[in-house]
């Protein structure tokens, strides 16, 4: 076994070949067509065997092989202490903690899920599996009629992933890497910075026109502008993917990456077929549905008793646990120094709730009778406008360090912070 040959001759003159594994490029480790180098008998029989465990070993992966999947039985558990008790804070606070991993999960499935179809259309699969979350919450409270819920949550998302989630990542990365400057497409993130303002245009108007009192119907025209502006920003969204996947070997392509680099970009081990990874993403989200159902009941009533503002539940405290994925994506590929990828993640996913989710809840709302409109008041409008203009200025050079990562940080806790001493208008939906 000390010399690469091609293949080995058995006593039973049946050959075996072996290739270097793809991953590692190195000759000394190898993938072996099959499990064990004995006889054909037991050839077969632990091919068969490696088939029959093939479930419980993708169930191990899924479910125990994660730290974070400690946290599983809460969503049970808050399950149980919904119909037991009337202790709303703990039934919300276990509904977060249940949520956690699954969100963390789903990530990991859908990655497993991107190795199969390739970098672009993985990086948009994680972008709406990475989402998954936030858009189960946001119909279920839509459906209950809690429309600032609805807008708060995702307000708090966007924020949450341009300020808390790429922060971390530049912040970490820029401490790994500190002997040299962190680089990234700059043509991806000016493209991304303008769908963001383009979204803040849309949200901002209804604002400015219910605050101006300039309407021509009052209260009809800013919900017939919404839904304008709602269709209007998804068939921009649409044309950016059509021009995503178009364009997907042109310059706007991620830059390359030096040759030590672009041989770790095959690290990613598959550990899931492509149908093991499809059935998880729909077990998990169904999941994710039901507990989603009890952590928006669970919301006022967890206001009142943890004696929080509903802003700051909303816009704080759901999108953390929403963006775990994203969060634990985003600083693991910085630290792999892959900054286009840890962008895809955080300013791509805060990309598609402001284009995508958000008008996709405003005609959602239509659909069902709920006039859900874009007018997110006028503190919340300000605060994501100011957000975009500060991220799209730390993007503006292309590069990364760990200063401007606790710049964005230290705004998040500015943010958290508004947000606590924040109380909602009461003239406002609710």
């Amino acid at each position: 076994m000390g010399s690469a040959e091609d293949k080995i001759d058995l006593d039973s003159d049946e050959e075996i070949a072996f290739r270097p594994s793809p991953s590692s490029g190195k000759v000394q480790t190898f993938d072996f067509e099959t499990a064990h180098v004995l006889s054909p008998g037991s050839l077969a029989s632990s091919s068969f065997k490696r088939i029959q465990i093939r479930p419980f070993r993708s169930i191990y992966i899924v479910l125990f092989k994660a730290k974070i999947n400690m946290l599983l039985p809460f969503g049970p558990l808050a399950i149980l202490l919904r119909y037991l008790t009337q202790k709303h804070g703990w039934v919300f606070f276990f509904s977060l903690l249940g949520i956690a991993p699954l969100a963390e999960r789903l990530g990991y499935a859908t990655e497993q899920l991107a190795l199969y179809t390739g970098p672009t259309v993985g990086g948009l699969l994680n972008a709406t599996f990475g989402n998954a979350t936030e858009m189960i919450i946001s119909i279920y409270a839509l459906k209950n009629g809690m429309i600032r819920v609805v807008q708060q949550s995702l307000l708090g998302s966007i924020l949450s992933n341009m300020l808390l989630v790429l922060g971390c990542a530049f912040f970490t990365g820029g401490i790994v890497h500190h002997h040299k400057v962190q680089l990234f497409n700059k043509a991806s993130a000016v493209v991304n910075s303008g769908l963001l303002l383009m979204a803040v245009m849309g949200i901002l108007f209804p604002a400015v026109l219910h605050f101006t009192h300039s309407e021509v119907h009052v209260g009809k025209s800013e919900l017939s502008l919404s839904r304008f502006s709602s269709c209007i920003m998804l068939v921009a969204y649409a044309s950016y993917l059509f021009f995503q996947l178009r364009n997907q070997h042109s310059l706007y392509s991620p830059i390359e990456q030096e040759d030590g680099n672009s041989e770790n970009d095959d690290e990613e081990e598959i550990e899931l077929t492509q149908w093991e990874a499809i059935g998880w993403l729909a077990i998990l989200t169904v999941w994710v549905s039901v507990l989603s159902g009890y952590l928006v009941d669970a919301i006022e009533g967890a206001s009142d008793s943890l004696h929080m503002p509903v802003a700051f539940i909303s816009v704080i405290l759901l999108p953390i646990v929403g963006n775990a994925a994203e969060h634990a994506s985003a600083i693991m590929f910085a630290m792999k120094d892959k900054l286009d990828i840890t962008l895809g993640v955080a300013i791509g996913s805060s990309t598609q709730i402001s284009m995508f989710v958000i008008p996709f809840c405003v005609v959602i709302g239509w659909c069902m009778g709920i006039e859900m409109d874009l007018n997110f008041q006028l503190f919340e409008t300000a605060t994501l406008f100011i957000t975009v203009l500060v991220v799209a200025f730390m993007l503006q050079e292309g590069t990364s360090n760990y200063f401007k990562g606790l710049m964005l940080i230290l705004c998040y806790l500015i943010v958290a912070a508004s947000f606590f001493v924040h109380v909602d208008p009461t003239d406002g939906n609710n």
